[in-house]
């Protein structure tokens, strides 16, 4: 890799990255030792350390990420956070806030990166960018030095969003082994929340699980991205 920009924009990628998946899935362990169950906690993840995620999914954590970001130009990836079945059974409610308590956390990511970016635009220190893609929503203003620190902070700042808007939407899809399905399955516990837990539990499933929520991505994904980037333009350069 002799390309400095491409270098660079891979470990502002990567940092970002591992700092969302930590706070994804810290906030799942959070909730779930909140709830009674400290599987997790035990486990060193109720923490903002990547390693313990690192150290459990090095594939989803490490390779995946970089494989992704070289071939497609963004970074994908997965960690997880283990709970205890027995206690997600008997407290389906508490199953499914810790379920939804990741998707929460890139949200809440995602409105804090928004919000910055939303103040730059309006203080004319970013304009909207014409080169599209996840880690260009917006670039420096016209007359900005190639170079200087806007231009990092300008990629930041639109990875972080886009990151977190992909992440929160894409694991709120109600297929296992994906974050909606724990959502689904701790609102109706009877027939469907059985049905769903015996899908998580198979692999092959859980694959072909993934294999449909990523076909049936780009029907969220698209209209959230619309409504995402009319609010972070409205009004600017009017």
């Amino acid at each position: 890799m002799d390309n400095p920009q491409l270098i660079a924009e891979f470990a502002i990628w990567y940092v970002i990255f591992l700092f969302t998946l930590t706070l994804h899935e810290g906030a799942h362990s959070l909730v779930a030792r909140l709830g009674g169950d400290d599987t997790a906690y035990h486990g060193g993840q109720v923490s903002l350390n990547p390693w313990p995620h690192v150290r459990r999914e090095f594939l989803g954590t490490v390779v995946v990420p970089a494989l992704t970001f070289f071939m497609a130009g963004w970074m994908m990836g997965w960690a997880s956070a283990p709970y205890d079945p027995i206690w997600a059974r008997r407290h389906p409610k508490r199953h499914a806030a810790m379920s939804a308590a990741g998707p929460a956390a890139n949200l809440l990511l995602a409105i804090v990166a928004f919000l910055i970016l939303r103040a730059l635009l309006g203080a004319g220190f970013f304009v909207p960018s014409e080169m599209g893609g996840l880690g260009h929503l917006v670039e420096p203003a016209p007359g900005t030095p190639p170079g200087s620190l806007a231009h990092a902070l300008a990629f930041t700042l639109s990875v972080a969003l886009s990151l977190n808007v992909l992440l929160f939407v894409f694991n709120l899809i109600p297929v296992p082994p994906l974050d909606g399905s724990g959502v689904l399955r701790g609102l109706m516990p009877g027939r469907v929340g059985r049905f769903l837990e015996t899908m998580a539990a198979n692999p092959m499933l859980s694959l072909l699980g993934l294999i449909v929520a990523w076909r049936m991505a780009g029907f969220f994904l698209r209209p959230a991205f619309s409504i995402v980037l009319f609010l972070l333009y409205a009004g600017i350069g009017d």
